[in-house]
């Protein structure tokens, strides 16, 4: 997990600093969850390798679903149900996969360069990803590519001229697959923007009460953008970039570091961006099938990340991650009707 850590300090880096968990904040919700869900998790296995797993939300029925050499993770499930999309490290690429729900019947389909962060059309046949360049912070580099998973043919989203000036990244199609959010580089730090799938009508829509961090001296930043089930909300993640952090830089400064961590939370906005407010600490934000909010938060007792959800009753861990163990993300699989 650790090399991937250290290409990747914003999308797959949760596990390195310890903050304490907070209340996840409850999102209205009209389901009742009668059932365990599943999902599809990456974490290590043994060998210290990210294999694909799949299990109830209480972490019962774990069972591996890859067995790759170098590891798996950054899982997206098709909104069918059918079909499991990740990325797979083969060779010297991070590559872009696919297979049935069960694991089976896996290929390739891009098999050069670094692609992250993969997500479906709700159409369950194309998908969007971003296509990066190695680097501290691999969003500072990056575009924005749409793909039909059966012809394989590809491009870039955006065929807006104007909008590929800039690094758009973490790319997220609405459920009613009519804008994607995305994060972009265009306002002179990276935020959350939402637009139309070609990348016109583009808007900024969470802006932050400061670019900068008046004590660390480093801009605030945002990343990680997911769309809640209905469509009314995003949550993404707002902080300082880890790549200001000792690990990153170079030079030994705990308590620097200590308040960068302190930096990281999580954010929800409405999709007319009107609305804005603070969910809690944390990273790596998602969305239950029923319209809940998850964070992770590093847990120094299990030595690993501690994924935590609301639910009618209160907050609860999601024990998907086993002690001692890395992970490389999270899906849920869809809810049957």
């Amino acid at each position: 997990m650790k090399p991937i850590i250290n290409l990747l300090p914003r999308i797959v880096a949760i596990g390195i600093l310890f903050v304490a968990p907070t209340l996840a904040e409850k999102i209205p919700t009209t389901r009742t969850v009668t059932k365990l869900r599943e999902l599809i998790v990456s974490h290590t296995d043994d060998k210290g390798i990210l294999q694909l797993y799949r299990m109830k939300e209480d972490g019962s029925g774990s069972q591996q679903i890859t067995n790759s050499k170098r590891g798996c993770q950054m899982p997206s499930c098709s909104p069918d149900g059918k079909k499991l999309l990740y990325v797979e490290r083969i060779g010297h690429a991070l590559s872009l996969c696919i297979a049935d729900i069960d694991g089976k019947n896996a290929r390739v389909l891009i098999d050069k360069g670094v692609n992250l962060i993969p997500s479906w059309v709700p159409d369950s046949l194309h998908i969007v990803w971003m296509k990066t360049q190695p680097g501290r912070d691999p969003s500072q580099k990056s575009q924005i590519y749409l793909m039909n998973t059966e012809t394989r043919e590809s491009r870039r989203l955006f065929t807006d001229l104007e909008q590929l000036k800039f690094s758009n990244s973490m790319p997220v199609v609405s459920p009613k697959g009519d804008q994607v959010a995305f994060v972009s580089d265009r306002s002179g730090h990276m935020r959350i923007w939402i637009s139309s799938l070609d990348g016109s009508n583009a808007k900024l829509i969470s802006t932050p009460k400061v670019d900068l961090h008046e004590v660390i001296k480093a801009p605030i930043e945002q990343k990680v953008p997911a769309w809640s089930p209905d469509g009314k909300w995003i949550a993404h993640w707002e902080g300082v970039e880890m790549i200001h952090m000792s690990k990153f830089t170079g030079v030994p400064n705990p308590q620097r570091d200590q308040l960068i961590s302190k930096t990281f939370h999580v954010w929800m906005v409405s999709s007319d961006g009107k609305n804005r407010r603070k969910v809690g600490r944390g990273d790596d934000p998602s969305w239950s099938p029923d319209g809940f909010v998850t964070r992770a938060f590093p847990d120094p007792k299990k030595g690993g990340p501690k994924i935590m959800i609301e639910s009618k009753s209160g907050a609860k861990e999601l024990p998907i991650v086993p002690s001692r163990r890395s992970w490389g993300r999270f899906t849920w699989l869809p809810s049957p009707d």
